[in-house]
């Protein structure tokens, strides 16, 4: 009798242990970390991380973000293309109020790697996943860890056609740009604000782009949104100066007077980046766009049969699931808002 009931104890044990554990999964984040999440597709996210809603929204997962650091007024396109935000509880600045996450019924949230939010969030079990990159090959990562973590076959499926369709423009680009000389490529500077005056330096991805689109970053310091003077970007002398989407008007700018004596001033060669969903610039998906539109811009005779208009309307409609107008792509183009 005693062997019967330790035998059917010990199965008790084994049969609570492996429900307890089927009911829970773990993935891995981009610090390496463990993260203990429910083992079924998660429907209520906070993003704390700006680019990272981008992300989302490209697997097909922007409706389940019911907190957002991001807000319409300098996200416009963000809201009109994903409009259940509209409805997420919006963060102030980096932070949100933690009471108010629960009220959301937050099941897992998303931030920037080193976020000191973390531990208040995990203190009240809502499990952190914490994403950051600073390269292509790390935004690809990054796709795949976010998928991974809404446990969303879709996602998963979504996050691998994006990291192909990536991986097939920087072939085709790179195919084309690695025959050129250090000549045939413009120096190129990319300015991520006007006031103050900021640059975007080496080893960034920011640098990266410029590279793979057949550009040389001109500017000598590292990292990104870098403050430097105008005597500075006098000496380097680029070729081709590139705007951030919002960074502001040159004619407009404190250092206005030095910058116009730039030949890349003179000559019209000052491009505003492009602005949709977010800055393609920096951090999205719309990298993929922002290589594409760069080598049109610095090789317009190696990449003229590419209609940007035309490409942005494509992956827009793939990935985001917005059939964009003629006209929108046009105003993205411009880094202009949405009419309505």
């Amino acid at each position: 009798m005693k062997l019967k009931a330790t035998v059917a104890l010990v199965c008790s044990l084994i049969s609570a242990s492996a429900m307890a554990t089927s009911t829970t999964r773990t993935v891995i984040d981009g610090t390496g970390a463990k993260v203990v999440l429910p083992n079924h597709p998660i429907e209520r996210v906070a993003d704390a991380w700006y680019s990272h809603t981008t992300e989302l929204m490209a697997l097909g997962e922007g409706d389940k973000i019911v907190a957002t650091i991001n807000h319409p007024e300098s996200r416009p396109w963000m809201f009109k293309i994903q409009p259940s935000l509209n409805h997420a509880l919006l963060g102030q600045g980096k932070i949100f109020n933690i009471e108010s996450l629960l009220n959301r019924d937050v099941q897992l949230a998303f931030v920037m790697t080193g976020n000191p939010q973390r531990i208040a969030m995990e203190s009240v079990n809502i499990p952190v996943v914490q994403v950051h990159f600073t390269t292509l090959e790390g935004l690809q990562k990054t796709m795949l860890i976010t998928a991974k973590a809404m446990g969303s076959e879709k996602a998963m499926v979504r996050a691998k056609e994006y990291n192909q369709y990536l991986q097939h423009q920087f072939k085709r680009i790179k195919k084309k740009t690695e025959k050129l000389t250090e000549q045939q490529r413009p120096k190129v500077l990319h300015i991520s604000s006007l006031n103050p005056l900021k640059v975007d330096g080496q080893g960034t991805l920011i640098s990266d782009w410029i590279s793979i689109a057949g550009g040389r970053n001109v500017a000598e310091v590292k990292g990104t949104m870098q403050p430097v003077s105008a005597e500075q970007i006098l000496a380097w002398q680029p070729d081709i100066v590139i705007l951030q989407g919002d960074a502001g008007d040159i004619k407009q700018s404190p250092e206005a007077s030095l910058l116009e004596q730039l030949k890349a001033v003179k000559d019209g060669h000052v491009l505003r980046n492009p602005l949709g969903v977010f800055t393609w610039d920096r951090y999205g998906p719309e990298s993929a766009l922002q290589i594409q539109w760069a080598a049109k811009a610095f090789h317009p005779e190696l990449f003229k049969h590419d209609n940007v208009a035309k490409i942005t309307q494509e992956f827009y409609q793939h990935f985001f699931d917005y059939s964009l107008t003629p006209e929108q792509a046009s105003r993205i183009l411009q880094a202009l808002p949405p009419r309505s």
